[in-house]
């Protein structure tokens, strides 16, 4: 069992699996708050996103490693999960090919990585927190 199985509840677990959008919140260097429409990836443990470097929400997670990300179900708009914790590896990917999976994921196929792959990092966030409805 991983520290997610902990936390996430099992009749929820799926909203993190399926190639749902999500709503990342993030905190910007003026304490205000920004909340941005993302694809993700759950590997089990942590929520995985594709970013830039040079983008407002990689500064903000520079400023402060708070996120929260929340994903309506779909099949149910009165239900939700949001998952909260903070960032904790962002990893290189200057290939773009975390990008390419996403894409994928999402309904979108092709192997071409985008324009902006020497800039691509994969922002991994904690899951420290749930809340759901």
């Amino acid at each position: 069992m991983t520290h997610a199985d902990e936390i996430i509840p099992a009749d929820y677990r799926h909203l993190l699996e399926q190639p749902n959008y999500g709503h990342l919140g993030t905190i910007r260097p003026d304490d205000t708050v920004q909340v941005t429409p993302m694809w993700f990836e759950f590997d089990g443990e942590h929520v995985r996103f594709t970013h830039t470097t040079y983008r407002q929400k990689y500064r903000n997670l520079q400023h402060n490693p708070s996120m929260a990300l929340s994903i309506i179900d779909p099949e149910n708009p009165f239900h939700y999960l949001e998952v909260a914790g903070a960032l904790v590896d962002v990893v290189p990917d200057p290939e773009g090919a975390f990008y390419v999976q996403l894409q994928n994921r999402y309904g979108n196929p092709s192997d071409v990585p985008p324009r902006d792959k020497a800039d691509r990092v994969i922002l991994v966030m904690s899951i420290e927190r749930a809340t759901k409805q």
